[in-house]
């Protein structure tokens, strides 16, 4: 049992990501214990990703750094290690879950992701924005990317990160309508949504304080269609952009929660029932090694991962619509 052969039967198998599936299908005579001992020996991590990503990228200035996570859900699971009740963006509540903080390089409409942590405070005691900083500082320092801007959401616009301004880089990101901001010192806090507004700053942006933030922030108000609003800041110069430059690279975000999707929804990776946390480890390492190799071949072909996926069982298909072993019942 190998990595490939476990890589090759997440890409194969349509639904189901089990052991004792996997080894009713291998050719040669392996049990479903070796595929659980395989799951449970190996100690397969996130460095992975970047040996995959590297040669993929493209590490310029004009790149982008996206940081968001992803709770793979297992509501409906027994005793599962690193399970525990999490806010969900993707349920928009709490769920029994495994989180993962991911980090995705994107350049234009391209993007993979580079780094990843599995949120497990009860086994390394670290919280997502330990995770945050831990990725960046390897990003930078480490993998030497060369990415210029940073985005992420409100869940990470904590004082904590002031790593990224030190290190010379912007960062765009959205925040609760309940933080407090400053004009001035002399002016004291106010909430965000009792500022006053004239329409050159709607177009511009404002300069402002946060508390526990050493340095000044634009502000941005922007406002949907439909009526909703979201206050974005950035570390960039006054005056350098407007608010539609932010909407634009705001938008940018989204990149990742197409990654979340396929990743779910292509490589089962919250499907794995495995009990123990090295298993699991090990089953997420694979799913991103199947998405690099869906990535691959769908970027070779000019076709989306969905694509190829889906055209591994389509001539399966065809065969059974054109001959069907098993008929439609037809009472007589």
């Amino acid at each position: 049992m190998t990595r490939q052969t476990y890589v090759e039967y997440i890409i194969g198998t349509p639904n189901n990501y089990t052991c004792t599936h996997l080894a009713d299908h291998l050719a040669d005579d392996i049990s479903h214990d070796a595929v659980n001992d395989y799951l449970r020996r190996e100690r397969h991590s996130a460095p992975t990703v970047w040996e995959l990503a590297k040669p993929l990228i493209n590490n310029s200035n004009g790149a982008y750094l996206i940081i968001d996570d992803s709770v793979q859900n297992k509501n409906h699971s027994q005793k599962i290690e690193m399970v525990k009740r999490q806010y969900s963006g993707n349920a928009h509540g709490i769920v029994k879950g495994i989180g993962i903080v991911n980090l995705v390089h994107a350049f234009g409409d391209d993007y993979h992701p580079i780094d990843y942590r599995v949120y497990a405070p009860d086994a390394d005691g670290k919280t997502k924005n330990d995770h945050f900083r831990e990725m960046l500082r390897l990003a930078f320092e480490e993998k030497r990317i060369e990415a210029q801007t940073v985005l992420f959401d409100n869940w990470y616009a904590s004082s904590e990160n002031k790593y990224i301004h030190r290190h010379g880089k912007f960062f765009i990101t959205s925040l609760k309508e309940n933080r407090l901001i400053s004009l001035s010192k002399e002016q004291g806090y106010i909430h965000l949504q009792d500022l006053p507004w004239t329409d050159a700053q709607l177009q511009c942006g404002i300069t402002v304080n946060l508390k526990e933030i050493p340095f000044k922030v634009q502000l941005f108000k922007v406002v949907a269609t439909n009526g909703d609003i979201e206050w974005v800041i950035t570390n960039r110069p006054p005056g350098s952009i407007d608010t539609g430059f932010v909407q634009n690279e705001n938008k940018k975000r989204w990149l990742i929660e197409r990654l979340h999707r396929e990743l779910k929804q292509l490589t089962g990776i919250e499907r794995c029932q495995y009990r123990k946390q090295r298993a699991q480890r090990n089953h997420f390492s694979c799913c991103y090694h199947a998405w690099f190799s869906l990535k691959v071949i769908a970027r070779k072909l000019g076709k989306t991962l969905y694509q190829i996926k889906h055209s591994l069982w389509s001539d399966y298909l065809h065969n059974e619509l054109r001959n069907p072993r098993v008929r439609a019942y037809q009472p007589a």
